[in-house]
Formats: C-alpha cells, structure tokens, sequence
C-alpha cells in the first residue's frame, strides 16, 4: 500500500489476489484459461463489418454473457464492458473498421 508505483486501492489489491485463484480454478476445469475464454464464439473469431467508430459497441450479449459467468466464478472487476475490451484485444473479435488494413489481414 505504501508503493506510489503501483495501484494502492485495497480492493483491487484484493481482487488480483482473488482472481489469481479464479484463474487457477478456470485453467484446472477447463485445461487453459483461453480455452475457456474462446467458448464464448465458439472458438472462432467474430468478424464484424464496422464502417464507423459509432457501430463499435462497448459491449455485448457475448460478453454480457462472459461477464456473468466470470462473476459466477468469483471474478472481480470484470464487467461485460472490460471483457468485450479483452474480447477486442485477445482476438476473438475484430472490430477493426472494414477501411483500415488490420481488418482484411485479421478476417
């Protein structure tokens, strides 16, 4: 608590320590985490057709649905807005616009 370098909010501190052990929990059912992750699309990526930043959601009924069973798990801080964020990061769903390069190469 007393590291100015680091977050210092007891909570989240707590939360860590509390998914770490979610985490291993999710890995020992599932054989890894990202195998548990990908369920959610079927364990293919959702190729969306985004013309604009306006049709890019912050969440949605799948990640919706991640959340929920995240929280059931004893997750913590991981809104269906966070998980449709790591959705977007990890690859399972490309939101790249249809005019930016990333979006043909990833589909």
């Amino acid at each position: 608590m007393n590291n100015a370098g680091i977050i210092r909010n007891r909570l989240k501190i707590a939360a860590t320590i509390q998914n770490a052990k979610s985490f291993l929990k999710v890995r020992e059912e599932f054989g890894s985490f990202d195998k548990y992750l990908w369920q959610f699309v079927a364990g293919k990526p959702i190729v969306n057709r985004r013309k604009s930043m306006k049709e890019v959601p912050a969440r949605t009924e799948i990640s919706d649905a991640m959340s929920k069973d995240l929280l059931k798990r004893g997750f913590k801080f991981v809104g269906s807005t966070i998980s449709y964020a790591n959705m977007q990061a990890v690859g399972m769903v490309n939101d790249h616009l249809v005019t930016c390069f990333r979006h043909k190469q990833l589909a």
